[in-house]
């Protein structure tokens, strides 16, 4: 169990480090508004929606899809297969009308679930993984 909880931790950061570089249609939100307009408070709200789009793609996503990967898959590849159909699967249910941002967020999901795979794929080997 405690291996679980430290991959989805650093599958986490993971997804919170590519995060760095925002979503396309944040920052196009972001520059959407004129300069002068006195309503301009999209780059506040861009700052605020990159942490929320974290949050909500590592509890609705990353963590079901590892969990389920650690159940069904065998292997690191396999449970890294495992973890981004579902990943894959849930980012569709959540953006059904956008493929732009759909894609965005299994690509994101897809590295920190690599991450997941990989510490899983090396307690499995029986090598020391902190916890």
């Amino acid at each position: 169990m405690t291996r679980h909880i430290g991959a989805m931790h650093l599958s986490g950061l993971v997804l919170l480090c590519t995060c760095v570089v925002p979503p396309a249609r944040v920052v196009e939100a972001a520059y959407a508004t004129p300069p002068g307009d006195p309503t301009a408070d999209l780059p506040a709200f861009a700052l605020l929606a990159v942490p929320a789009l974290v949050l909500v793609l590592h509890v609705a996503v990353q963590i079901p899809a590892g969990l389920l990967s650690a159940w069904l898959g065998r292997g690191t590849w396999g449970r890294y297969g495992v973890s981004v159909a579902v990943a894959a699967a849930l980012t569709l249910l959540l953006f059904r009308a956008d493929t732009g941002m759909w894609l965005d967020a299994l690509a994101r999901t897809a590295l920190g679930l690599g991450a997941y795979a990989w510490v899983l794929g090396r307690a499995g080997r029986g090598d020391h993984v902190p916890a």
